[in-house]
């Protein structure tokens, strides 16, 4: 988990592949069936399409489905979701356990100034400073309920995401390595 813009998506590439699991990308998922066609794609096309966001019943069923292919067997890494509360349960429900939840910090100044620059290269005019400004707030308001309930879990590993993209990726597996081990006191203090 983390703010727009704090590297979720390469850092979860990168675990992923440290831990030899697959990372799944709800966002990606909805993607690839909306270029393939697939029944699923063209319902995600229309709800998107409509600029509404694909219901937490669709999202759970496809987050159950892909958690049940045989290369999740040993392991999976959630990108983008659970997003809410709801999406926790449906995680419980389903049996899935989750062993960890990676929280990325950064500054929310350091945020902004990150995605300005991003929304400059890739010319995405939409993303100005007032806009992503309330991206950071719905985010905030949106995951701190998840933030806690996994944090009451015991389940909750923040880390350092400030610094160059390798440094942040061996902050995330001491920690997690430590986290997992039952080591994580030595590292904290």
């Amino acid at each position: 988990m983390g703010a727009p813009g704090a590297g979720k998506g390469t850092q979860a590439s990168r675990i992923a592949a440290r831990y030899d699991i697959p990372a799944i990308s709800t966002g990606s998922i909805f993607r690839q069936n909306i270029a393939e066609g697939t029944p699923l794609g063209v319902k995600v096309k229309e709800i998107m399409d409509a600029g509404k966001l694909v219901s937490d019943e669709i999202t759970d069923q496809i987050v159950a489905d892909r958690l049940s292919q045989d290369d999740c067997a040993s392991g999976w890494l959630l990108d983008g979701y659970p997003r809410n509360l709801h999406q926790v349960s449906a995680l419980d429900e389903a049996g899935h356990q989750v062993d960890a939840v990676i929280s990325l910090l950064v500054d929310e100044e350091d945020l902004i100034q990150r995605l300005l620059k991003r929304a400059e290269i890739e010319g995405r005019s939409d993303d100005n400073e007032d806009t992503i400004r309330t991206r950071m707030q719905v985010y905030t308001a949106e995951t701190e309920p998840l933030l806690q309930t996994y944090a009451e879990r015991g389940l909750l590993v923040e880390v350092d995401g400030e610094g160059e993209i390798d440094e942040v990726t061996e902050r995330v597996v001491r920690e997690l390595d430590a986290f997992l081990s039952g080591n994580r006191g030595e590292l904290d203090a």
